[in-house]
């Protein structure tokens, strides 16, 4: 029987894409892409639509779009992910995808860790191939929530659409997989909180002009679109956001980034943690935080590194970063050792 996705926003949204190019994941094949290329379908930016642009083979579309069908079978794309994860639930996006989007979709996926993914694999009908959503009926110009119930981890995914047409994106997300035992055996110092290695960003107060994930995004922000950046407070109060630690951990060095914020930076900013392993917003909302920075002027346009200043809390899984009143950062590291298992 064939599934219907949902147009209604999931809970599982809130998880890291891991197929987004912010990632480092990659679209690495496909069987046609005449119209539009399948490295669009992994773009961060979401889709746009531009009248009246048209290329050499037809209109231009932000998306991966395969040319009609005339003979029987079905076209494909493989995804290498950014980060080997749990997928929890997938949005295949037809944005502006209005009489050429497929009507059914079907993603396989394989965990092909420390082995090459090759032609030989790509294109295969069956293993290592398994189905983790069986084909399911699509509606064009929006999005395509489907959750996923399979546990086990995975590095590439392969979307099927029926019979053809374009995909404007393919989100896939879900919870990094991190071999947390060897890391701690190894007293290596990482940075908890990247989404590299499985932090996530849980609330923030106000997200108005940059999304809260931003902060814990690989590398330097590009501009000061890619921060987190809140509207002006008219009000008392301050800003805040509590991070998830990819694993509990025992902080050691922090750093504070404002970079491209320059007139909109925070006058000030504090850290604190807890031990709460898997607490939800609600309860962290309400739970005994322990002071981790003192509140602290910052400089704009600038990396802050602190590491004498830091209180020494022991073993923690969340950080909330508050900031006073308002304002942009760019990047928040906090590197710590992980807790032994």
């Amino acid at each position: 029987m064939t599934e219907a996705a949902d147009s209604s926003t999931q809970a599982f949204t809130r998880l890291a894409d891991l197929a987004s190019t912010r990632v480092g994941g990659r679209a690495i094949a496909t069987n046609d892409d005449f119209f539009a290329p399948m490295s669009n379908l992994v773009r961060a930016e979401p889709a746009i639509f531009v009248p009246g642009k048209y290329n050499a083979r037809g209109k231009w579309m932000d998306g991966w779009e395969s040319r009609r069908r005339r003979t029987p079978g079905h076209d494909w794309c493989v995804v290498a992910l950014g980060i080997r994860g749990v997928i929890r639930g997938v949005n295949v996006d037809t944005s502006h995808f209005t009489g050429n989007f497929p009507s059914h979709c079907s993603l396989e996926a394989i965990d092909a860790r420390g082995r090459s993914v090759g032609k030989s694999v790509v294109a295969r009908a069956d293993a290592p191939w398994i189905t983790i959503v069986p084909r399911t009926a699509l509606r064009g110009n929006g999005d395509n929530f489907i959750p996923v119930s399979d546990p086990r981890p995975w590095t590439h995914v392969r979307l099927n659409i029926f019979p053809d047409g374009g995909v404007a994106r393919l989100r896939v997300y879900g919870d990094a997989e991190i071999d947390w035992t060897r890391i701690a055996r190894a007293k290596r110092v990482v940075d908890l909180a990247s989404i590299l290695n499985g932090g996530l960003v849980l609330g923030a107060s106000d997200m108005h002009f940059g999304a809260r994930d931003n902060m814990i995004m690989p590398g330097r922000a590009k501009n000061m679109g890619d921060g987190w950046e809140t509207r002006r407070r008219r009000g008392p109060g301050y800003d805040w956001a509590i991070v998830r630690l990819g694993a509990p951990g025992a902080v050691r060095r922090v750093e504070i980034d404002t970079n491209h914020y320059k007139g909109n930076y925070p006058d000030s900013a504090s850290l604190e943690a807890c031990l709460l392993p898997g607490a939800g917003v609600d309860l962290l909302q309400k739970a005994a935080w322990t002071e981790l920075l003192p509140q602290t002027k910052l400089s704009p346009h600038r990396r802050h590194l602190f590491v004498k200043e830091l209180g020494r809390p022991g073993q923690v899984s969340h950080v909330r970063l508050n900031i006073f009143p308002d304002g942009g950062i760019s990047r928040l590291r906090v590197h710590g050792i992980v807790a032994p298992a």
